[in-house]
């Protein structure tokens, strides 16, 4: 299999499994501060809510909230033992959601559906008369 056929596959597969959606999840589950904090700790070790709640100085609820939202986008993992659920880094989620975002930012704008009348339009793009007016109004300033 060449090259070309594999990054082909790779990129068909994505748009099957709606990849730009998986995506908004991911960035925004890592677009809160809390939340980096609760993945560099889970980087580390394993934790339950209440340890994560005292390392961070927070309630528990909250941090039960944001472990939600790392759960949710696939991040995060939960094992249940006895009566605490310790939460886990999903390591090879997020390597695979970072490769695959790789090759989402390699990939030409033609070759993506959500992108093809984007690429079209880029081409006529210095004719564009909201463009112009924007960047003369820029230049008289």
């Amino acid at each position: 299999m060449s090259v070309f056929d594999l990054s082909v596959n790779i990129l068909t597969k994505m748009y099957a499994e709606g990849f730009m959606e998986r995506y908004q999840k991911v960035f925004k589950a890592l677009g809160e501060m809390t939340r980096l904090k609760i993945i560099k700790l889970l980087a580390v070790k394993s934790f339950c809510v209440c340890e994560l709640a005292a390392l961070l100085d927070m309630r528990q609820p909250r941090i039960s909230q944001h472990l939600r939202v790392l759960k949710e986008a696939g991040l995060v993992t939960e094992r249940k033992e006895a009566y605490w659920n310790y939460y886990s880094l999903n390591r090879e989620y997020l390597k695979q959601v970072f490769e695959d975002f790789n090759v989402f930012l390699k990939e030409a704008l033609e070759d993506h559906p959500d992108f093809k009348p984007v690429a079209a339009r880029i081409k006529h793009l210095h004719e564009d008369n909201r463009v112009a007016r924007t960047k003369a109004k820029l230049k008289s300033r």
